[in-house]
């Protein structure tokens, strides 16, 4: 657990234009994910979504990033190619912990979009949307931006 808070705090710290309570989904992809999949922000909980072969699991978590139960919730990831309406649709059930597991024929391109539903005893439905094989933002433009906001504080004190 320690570990895991402290990879957080890092990856917080390392964000700083993006304020802690703004989970958009640029914060999500510049981070590392416990399993490796990808992050959204649905409700109150943050889902990662990961995806292989025939299979699909989703982890659930609050804000804090602690594990929140399935047990007795449902689910639902339908699949969408670019403005296709949505073709198939995979059952998600609780699979122990606070995962969510579906097994059906799917296959994803980087246009493919997932929508994503997630029902829990006693709490509103959520949903999201996922593009699994989307490519990252290159990481290297972030890192331009504190060089030239120094740069820009420089130009300003030659004013005074």
């Amino acid at each position: 657990m320690i570990k895991s808070m402290a990879t957080v705090l890092m990856s917080a710290a390392l964000v700083v234009s993006v304020p802690a309570s703004a989970h958009t989904e640029e914060h999500f992809d510049a981070i590392d994910t416990p399993h490796g999949g990808q992050m959204r922000m649905a409700g109150p909980y943050h889902l990662e979504l990961v995806t292989q072969e025939k299979d699909i699991v989703l982890y659930v978590t609050d804000h804090g990033d602690n594990k929140v139960s399935t047990d007795g919730g449902t689910g639902k990831a339908s699949f969408q190619i670019g403005k296709a309406k949505p073709k198939d649709s995979i059952k998600l059930e609780p699979a122990g912990d606070n995962i969510l597991k579906g097994t059906g024929d799917f296959k994803l391109t980087p246009e493919t979009t997932i929508v994503v539903f997630v029902k829990l005893p006693d709490q509103e439905p959520q949903s999201t949307r996922f593009t699994p094989l989307k490519p990252k933002a290159s990481q290297k433009t972030q890192e331009k931006k504190p060089a030239g906001s120094a740069s820009g504080h420089e130009h300003h004190h030659m004013h005074h």
